[in-house]
């Protein structure tokens, strides 16, 4: 097959600089190219974020993204528009003040605080960029990690993903793990990724079999919080710290049953009318530890507990003698 350019569309170009070819298009995403292209079509005349953004059909926020990667790196140049000046209204001179003795002011000397510990910085674009070029290996985890998000990684995510690399300590499989993970849990936003790879940077989870045993304690716990949900009939929502607490106990270390969580929730809603995870967990508790496994066993038990109240409530007198004895005093006596 023989290719032919349209010689026709060769009456308006422009010019592209060697270096966007030369260093920058391996690095680059589609949506900052674009961008790039577009604003060399402009020919040198002022734009918006918003224009450029209408014409890629990308946010704002992306747009200038897109155009910050550019600036940093270099290749273009950008001029904030001038903004509008208020006219000075004429002011009236100002009255005479009556001149008064003041007391010398002593200057005292600045209170000494503690600064916060600071976090570490963002990589900018320019240092990114040298990274990737420098290491194949950080260059093949962007790639892979742009087909598991399903997304183009902006120069924020790139960023942040080289942050967790070299400050964090995360090696590549354990971060291509994790970022599965997260678009695996509906969760592939690079907040969240960032956040969990801090915790796990932290408790020292940096190697292949401890990325797997964590993320295996991540599913679990997610089913067991799922089984919870479907028993008692909750609405989807992400657990709390302290429910996932109360998950991980009843459900992975005490193996109650969905029919068993049924039970006890609602004992609790009859008893204070809505859920509540602890009063939940204080059934359960006891459930546990007097070996109360099955529906007939908690049945069982709640009998006892019934007949018990019962005889405590019943009264030391005999009612029905009371009231014969109550009617012969008011009629005169025995018959």
């Amino acid at each position: 097959m023989q290719y032919m350019t349209n010689s026709g569309i060769w009456g308006s170009v422009f010019a592209v600089p060697t270096a966007v070819v030369d260093r920058h298009l391996k690095l680059a995403g589609s949506v900052q190219l674009k961008a790039l292209l577009w604003v060399l079509r402009q020919g040198g005349a002022s734009f918006s974020d918003t224009e450029l953004a209408d014409a890629l059909g990308v946010s704002p926020a992306d747009a200038r993204d897109a155009l910050s990667y550019w600036q940093e790196t270099g290749v273009l140049q950008f001029s904030a528009a001038a903004q509008k000046e208020t006219p000075a209204q004429p002011q009236s001179p100002p009255s005479p003040v009556p001149a008064k003795e003041t007391a010398p002011v002593v200057s005292q000397p600045p209170k000494q605080l503690f600064p916060p510990l600071p976090r570490p910085e963002r990589p900018d674009p320019v240092f990114v960029s040298k990274r990737l070029e420098e290491d194949e290996s950080l260059h093949c985890m962007m790639l892979d990690a742009e087909q598991i998000l399903g997304r183009t990684l902006s120069s924020s995510d790139l960023s942040a993903l080289l942050l967790i690399h070299d400050n964090y300590g995360l090696p590549v499989d354990v971060i291509i793990m994790l970022i599965q993970y997260a678009a695996s849990s509906g969760k592939g936003n690079m907040r969240y990724i960032e956040k969990v790879a801090l915790n796990w940077a932290d408790e020292g989870i940096t190697t292949h079999v401890q990325a797997e045993e964590r993320l295996q304690q991540l599913t679990n716990l997610n089913r067991a919080w799922s089984t919870i949900q479907k028993a008692m009939g909750l609405p989807k929502r992400a657990p709390t710290e302290r429910e996932k607490k109360y998950a991980d106990s009843w459900v992975l270390q005490w193996h109650f049953s969905p029919d068993m969580l049924k039970i006890a929730y609602d004992r609790c809603v009859d008893a204070i009318g809505s859920f509540r995870a602890g009063y939940i967990n204080k059934i359960l508790e006891r459930w546990h530890r007097e070996g109360i496994a099955a529906p007939e066993q908690a049945a069982a038990e709640n009998d006892r507990h019934r007949q018990t109240r019962s005889e405590e409530e019943k009264p030391s007198f005999d009612l029905d003698a009371y009231e014969r004895d109550s009617m012969l005093k008011f009629t005169g006596g025995n018959r």
